[in-house]
């Protein structure tokens, strides 16, 4: 989401693992916390911040390849702090995890990377931007960038160009998750076209699409009664994009939040309720992969279907993520994603 994979949160302490969906909703424990009225600086805020518990640069992309068939890509590096401060090298406090995939109607490719300390296997630079574990990269200054990734059964190499503004979530990039208020520093980079190579067990394609990249860092970013939640980011034709979260909790009831953003950049953020997102149809795992998803305030009324309804990332801390077509009251696609249904 993002409020995103926060499955970074494989890297904290054991103890923690029982407070919210894996720990999240620990406490801070010393980390410094997200406050209201932030203040961004860029290119600074594209990288690292140490002093909280974790972090994440997560890209989605919708592709088309040249006979028109439809796929999903998945590029993300987690950084996880044990500590809010500590050495060098190896006794460094900073974790790594990079997840990479790729969607197809029939397949869905998965791959994860572990990387530890301060070691040079893995991290983040602000200026000139890269981010890195072992062979993976995303690399540029935000107005383009070259990421790639690689693994047995698939790899990718593809460029990316912004055609918009930066998006900040919730009250300026103030984005509270629960009741309690917990909260992440949260914008997004939605408007990058993209294209390059699949390399798949079937050959290379050529595909080319749009892609959304999301940046959030928080150390206590859910509330302990929160056991998971679904995350949509959607492109529809008329240029117009939404982002929307339902947090589910264990009372039963889910905390929402959405964006709404024009094809100019420009923002209105929803506050809890005004989102709903109900499930329509389950896979074989009982994961929803059909939902119908309302925002009143912009007349929204979509259907949101997956377009392979077994796209799970076995990874760690597995959860499902895959591309999405959208129908109803505005036509387009983006990407889903779902923990706590494991």
């Amino acid at each position: 989401m993002n409020v995103k994979t926060f499955l970074l949160a494989l890297l904290l302490p054991v103890t923690a693992s029982a407070q919210g969906f894996a720990g999240l909703g620990a406490d801070a424990d010393g980390f410094s916390v997200p406050q209201p009225n932030p203040q961004f600086a860029f290119p600074a805020d594209h990288g690292a911040h140490p002093d909280y518990r974790i972090e994440w640069w997560y890209l989605t992309a919708n592709l088309t390849a040249e006979d028109g068939t439809p796929y999903g890509l998945q590029w993300t590096l987690f950084r996880s702090a044990l500590a809010p401060e500590g050495g060098d090298d190896w006794s460094a406090p900073q974790l790594w995890m990079g997840h990479a995939a790729v969607t197809t109607p029939d397949n869905h490719y998965v791959s994860e990377r572990l990387a530890r300390g301060g070691i040079g296997q893995a991290g983040v630079l602000a200026d000139p931007f890269a981010a890195w574990i072992d062979d993976w990269e995303l690399v540029g200054d935000w107005d383009t960038l070259r990421m790639t990734a690689s693994a047995p059964d698939f790899a990718y190499d593809m460029a990316l160009t912004a055609q918009g503004p930066l998006i900040f979530h919730g009250e300026a990039g103030y984005s509270v998750k629960s009741a309690a208020g917990q909260a992440s520093y949260y914008y997004s980079q939605p408007f990058f076209a993209i294209e390059g190579a699949l390399q798949l067990p079937e050959g290379d394609i050529a595909v080319r699409g749009n892609a959304w990249l999301d940046r959030e860092w928080s150390s206590q970013p859910l509330a302990d009664n929160q056991t998971g939640w679904d995350w949509f980011s959607l492109s529809f034709d008329d240029g117009n994009k939404m982002m929307g979260f339902r947090l589910q909790q264990t009372d039963g009831k889910n905390f929402t939040s959405a964006t709404w953003i024009t094809p100019e950049g420009v923002t209105t953020p929803y506050t809890d309720g005004a989102l709903v997102a109900t499930p329509l149809a389950v896979n074989d795992e009982d994961v929803p992969v059909r939902w119908r998803v309302t925002l009143p305030a912009q007349d929204v009324d979509v259907t949101v279907e997956a377009l392979n309804a077994d796209a799970w990332m076995t990874t760690s801390i597995p959860y499902w993520e895959g591309p999405v077509t959208v129908t109803g009251s505005h036509a387009g696609v983006g990407y889903l994603e779902m923990t706590g249904y494991e």
